[in-house]
């Protein structure tokens, strides 16, 4: 176990936001503005959180732990743990175990999800961050670390934008979010097809692809709002036809009627309701309709019939009807 305090924080911890669980695409800015893990430490309690960090997934070993540690140090973080148990007996360690039951923030790192999940799915370290989960711990994950925080857990998988029988499989993962499906380097993988075979598998389960360097921050309420350079794609089946019960080998799948959310910073969408709640230059759709009025046109006026005219003509055009007649 490897520990980072900062000497100077003698500030009370404050209480976490609960229940936030936080999947993130991976390779998110670790040098410069940082947005996603400045976030992390914000939900996690600002100079007061106290992080462990899982690096089990990644093939970097102690140098991608170091490396979190350092970010969430520099980012004023006054303790951060990193672990990185490599067997189920190691995930069963009562001091691992108790370092997470002391903290505000679990964050899991990227690497192979598959790994991640058999060391930690069903052991008392993924208890512990279920429970941890539930006293209103932020739980993070970026890449691998957000594959495992869904039910089930895309554990391999095809790239590719066309949907197809046996394109993916899935194994289980720590159940944080039953409701949806989770994918990660969505776009930049083009990872469209395989999540779109699992929604049509699972039809009751969103499809949740984060791309790089973006997050979706999903609070207890259900409410997922988006953060970070690109967009989270939610795919929604419920009211889907389809033929993946009836497709074999590796042909492409029918499936007709798919809702689809592509949803960039600052959108805010229920996954409950599996509705958009909110978006940057939309009114508020949580409001009630208005009521359109006559407009009253004062005496007197005279309207600028060349401006009028302009008014989405092309650019050239536009510039022609403002241009005084020639004498």
């Amino acid at each position: 176990m490897t520990r980072v305090t900062a000497a100077s924080a003698a500030a009370p911890a404050a209480g976490p936001v609960r229940g936030i669980v936080m999947p993130i695409g991976g390779a998110e800015d670790k040098v410069g503005r940082m947005t996603v893990l400045r976030e992390v430490v914000r939900l996690a309690g600002g100079s007061a959180a106290r992080i462990v960090v899982i690096s089990t997934a990644s093939s970097l070993g102690d140098e991608i732990t170091h490396a979190y540690l350092q970010i969430f140090s520099s980012l004023g973080v006054s303790e951060v743990v990193g672990i990185r148990p490599e067997s189920r007996a190691q995930a069963a360690a009562p001091d691992l175990v108790e370092a997470v039951d002391g903290c505000s923030a679990v964050f899991m790192t990227g690497g192979n999800q598959v790994k991640l999940a058999a060391i930690v799915v069903g052991t008392p370290l993924g208890a512990a961050i279920t429970a941890a989960h539930h006293r209103g711990a932020l739980i993070a994950g970026t890449s691998a670390g957000a594959s495992i925080l869904s039910t089930h857990m895309i554990s391999l998988g095809s790239g590719g934008a066309t949907p197809k029988f046996r394109m993916s499989q899935v194994s289980e993962g720590l159940g944080l979010l039953p409701q949806a499906i989770v994918d990660q380097h969505f776009t930049q993988r083009n990872r469209f097809g395989r999540l779109l075979s699992l929604v049509a598998n699972n039809p009751a389960q969103l499809g949740i692809g984060v791309d790089e360097d973006t997050a979706a921050i999903i609070r207890p309420d259900g409410r997922l709002e988006v953060k970070g350079r690109g967009v989270v794609t939610v795919m929604d089946g419920s009211a889907a036809l389809t033929t993946a019960y009836t497709a074999t080998g590796t042909q492409p799948l029918m499936i007709s009627d798919v809702r689809l959310h592509s949803l960039p910073r600052g959108v805010v969408f229920d996954l409950d309701g599996r509705c958009l709640v909110s978006a940057p230059g939309l009114p508020d759709l949580s409001a009630p309709p208005t009521v359109a009025r006559p407009v009253d046109v004062p005496a007197g006026l005279r309207p600028d019939s060349r401006r009028i005219a302009a008014e989405g003509a092309h650019e050239s055009t536009a510039e022609l009807r403002r241009r005084p007649a020639s004498s």
